[in-house]
């Protein structure tokens, strides 16, 4: 059984503290005005958080993936969109310090480990978002670099970050289709156009862009790891840590509901008493506080094995699934719990109604994660 460390327990407590203290007092305000969190950005930055998984020669802090996935699940359980910030920038991260040159990671590292840089990841498309190989964007070399023409969907920090990891074919003719595409490390300028904020059902308050690009020019130097046709490689090996982003938060925003349901239920009466005394409302928080932990261990689990430098897509697939199942069917059961009042944004319940149905297709759909799990059982299990 996972036990956290002392060092993990210390940063766990001073992460919950920051989130009981900043966050959940103005969450549903500033979601309803769909306002950016700037100023709890700014302290998650004094807090070193965009430097998680940055190696300490680096600047970061260098924390291990299990340590990350807890601080996750805290953020989450105050606000699933504080996450966001810190989400695809651990990403690229993760890419920048596993791919790229020694050149790369002293020019870019430092800078995102102490969020003066802001990072995301330009990888999905109108027409591409679990299917990575349909991309379209194109860079062209020309002279000493690269001509970028596209666009790209659904990018996370995209009006306020700096710094982006994008995705693009460099031979569009590649068979498979997988071997043309190329990642680079941009910087806004010329040629880059944030189009619109894309308004959301939920997971209001970070801003969620489409970009563009014209003719946008790349430096040769900021092709990850100086090789074209590895991108794809470099891409699907970084999303390893986004489906524990994306898994944790599920298990944050599935405890939240949870703590905010069966304290509902304690409050609440009816027929003469509380109605966690009635046999129903009893099972229904009886299997929310179980799939709770069973999906936090299977984070764990995949956090332990990507910790050990170990192949887990597997692992990180199941518990993206889980976590992510789990966190939906946990909101809409503190709905049910508090019933009609649930409806109402009086209450945070909706938030979490409206956050979790993101959590099952970001960081690739569900559907996608039971062919992962599916595929590597079968190789896992061969006919002797």
């Amino acid at each position: 059984m996972f036990t956290p460390d002392k060092v993990q327990r210390q940063i766990v407590a001073s992460i919950r503290e920051f989130v009981e203290r900043k966050v959940i007092p103005v969450a549903s305000e500033l979601e309803h005005r769909d306002e950016y969190p700037h100023e709890i950005v700014s302290e998650m930055r004094e807090l070193g958080l965009f430097g998680c998984n940055v190696p300490e020669e680096y600047g970061g802090l260098e924390l291990s993936y299990t340590t990350y996935a807890m601080i996750v699940e805290e953020l989450a359980r105050g606000w699933m969109s504080t996450v966001g910030p810190i989400g695809t920038h651990s990403v690229i991260c993760d890419i920048i310090n596993r791919f790229g040159t020694e050149e790369q990671k002293r020019e870019f590292l430092p800078g995102l480990a102490s969020g003066e840089r802001r990072g995301g990841l330009a990888l999905s498309e109108a027409d591409a978002g679990t299917d990575v190989q349909r991309i379209s964007t194109v860079a062209t070399r020309r002279g000493d670099g690269y001509v970028i023409n596209g666009s790209k969907m659904w990018i996370t920090n995209g009006r306020y970050g700096s710094t982006f990891v994008l995705a693009a074919k460099t031979d569009p003719k590649a068979n498979p289709p997988h071997k043309g595409i190329s990642a680079f490390i941009i910087e806004k300028g010329e040629g880059f156009k944030v189009a619109r904020d894309i308004d959301k059902l939920g997971y209001r308050g970070v801003e969620t862009c489409e970009l563009f690009f014209d003719n946008f020019f790349v430096p040769a130097k900021n092709l990850i790891g100086g090789r074209e046709g590895e991108g794809f490689k470099q891409v699907m090996t970084g999303l390893e840590s986004e489906r524990i982003n994306v898994a944790a938060r599920g298990v944050g925003l599935a405890r939240a509901a949870f703590e905010d349901a069966i304290h509902y239920a304690q409050e609440r009466h009816t027929f003469g008493k509380p109605i966690c005394e009635h046999q129903t409302i009893q099972i229904m928080l009886a299997e929310m506080g179980t799939k709770i932990e069973a999906a936090r261990l299977l984070v764990y689990s995949a956090a332990e094995k990507k910790d050990r430098g170990e192949r887990c897509d597997l692992e990180c697939g199941m518990a993206k699934l889980f976590a992510t199942e789990t966190a939906q069917e946990v909101a809409w059961q503190a709905m049910r719990i508090y019933g009609g009042a649930g409806y109402s944004k009086d209450h945070r319940v909706e938030r979490y109604y409206r956050d979790a149905p993101l959590l099952v297709i970001g960081g690739g759909t569900n559907e996608l994660q039971r062919l992962v799990i599916a595929r590597r059982l079968v190789e896992n299990y061969p006919v002797k």
